[in-house]
């Protein structure tokens, strides 16, 4: 195992190449009471097609970081370190080259689809103006690769389709728009934010499926933001958990479901309803509160909820401890002792 510094990534000769090189990325605001830091230099690596989960409660600065992948934190917010497409730092990036890259290179998927599509537009123009910006074709040859796209996800009659306007699909099927749109530009990137949420369970199974369908397909790499665990479970290869604007642990899918080592991943785990538990039992909970951006505890930031904590955790900040080979690591000043439990045990 290696101990590196806080907020220090943890490269290894057996880490796979990376496409997208996260490094040090740290969102700040400015405020009437002082600067407010809600991601804490975290460091994280994606490769070509690779699907990676990041996951935590609300507010731990899931999609902080992911408007900050696309250069979308404007003043009085601050972005700092480096996030390295392909070796090029998109944080350094001018207007135009930018424009380039959103949509084109790297595309979002949000979570609220009725917002991001313009009301007044037809979703033909807005799926058809994306083609034309990215892929610089003409007129005809985009609205024939925007009813293609549509047809792709599941949508019937495109052309039909094509005419009418948002607020008349259904929350599954403008889901899908976005999809359609998010890929009609062969992304390297994909960055899909909550993308089931709002969804009944039926909804967000075909949406997944649509979604896993289309970046198999192009190769894309994704990167989740999910706050189910079910959803990461059945989408994602690597699980990245996010506490207090920090990655607090990084795994392997099936590793982390199976013997999470930080004690906030295990408690988000044991959170998760059992659908064959006695309805009368109380439902698990994770006890207390996620802290404020601006009033963070010292130590590590989930001490005061963790059952396992000691006297070292409330005074100093645990570093990145690395689990097995490639990049998986933990924050916990216990992880150590927890990997070693599991190993006797036969879990790992």
């Amino acid at each position: 195992m290696t101990v590196g510094a806080p907020g220090a990534a943890l490269p290894t000769a057996d880490t796979p190449t990376a496409m997208l090189d996260v490094r040090n990325l740290r969102v700040s605001f400015e405020t009437r009471t002082g600067v407010v830091t809600p991601v804490r230099d975290i460091s994280f690596r994606v490769a070509p097609g690779q699907r990676v989960g990041l996951v935590g409660e609300s507010g731990s600065g899931k999609s902080l970081t992911a408007l900050a992948l696309m250069r979308l934190i404007h003043p009085p917010g601050r972005v700092g370190g480096q996030v390295l497409l392909n070796g090029r730092d998109v944080l350094q990036l001018g207007g135009r080259e930018l424009a380039k890259l959103r949509g084109g290179q790297v595309a979002m998927i949000y979570q609220d689809p009725m917002s991001a599509l313009n009301p007044v537009q037809t979703i033909g123009h807005q799926v058809v103006e994306g083609i034309r910006i990215h892929m610089n074709l003409g007129a005809r040859e985009a609205r024939d690769r925007a009813a293609m796209l549509l047809t792709d996800v599941g949508l019937r009659d495109p052309l039909r389709r094509m005419k009418s306007y948002p607020h008349e699909f259904s929350g599954g099927m403008r889901q899908r728009v976005m999809i359609a749109m998010a890929m009609s530009a062969d992304p390297v990137l994909l960055i899909a934010d909550e993308p089931t949420t709002a969804l009944d369970v039926t909804t967000q199974a075909l949406v997944l499926e649509t979604l896993m369908r289309m970046v198999e397909e192009r190769g894309s790499a994704v990167i989740l933001i999910t706050h189910d665990l079910g959803v990461a479970a059945g989408f994602c290869e690597d699980i990245q958990v996010m506490y207090a604007g920090r990655i607090v642990e990084r795994a392997e899918a099936s590793r982390l479901f199976r013997h999470p080592v930080h004690p906030y991943a295990e408690a988000l785990l044991r959170s998760v309803c059992d659908l064959d538990v006695n309805i009368a039992a109380e439902l698990p909970a994770i006890a207390g509160q996620p802290p404020l951006p601006s009033a963070l505890p010292s130590g590590c930031a989930f001490h005061p909820r963790c059952p396992y904590a000691l006297d070292i955790c409330r005074t100093v900040e645990p570093a990145p401890l690395r689990i097995g080979a490639g990049d998986a690591m933990a924050e916990c000043h216990l992880a150590e002792e927890r990997v070693a439990d599991a190993v006797a045990s036969g879990d790992r």
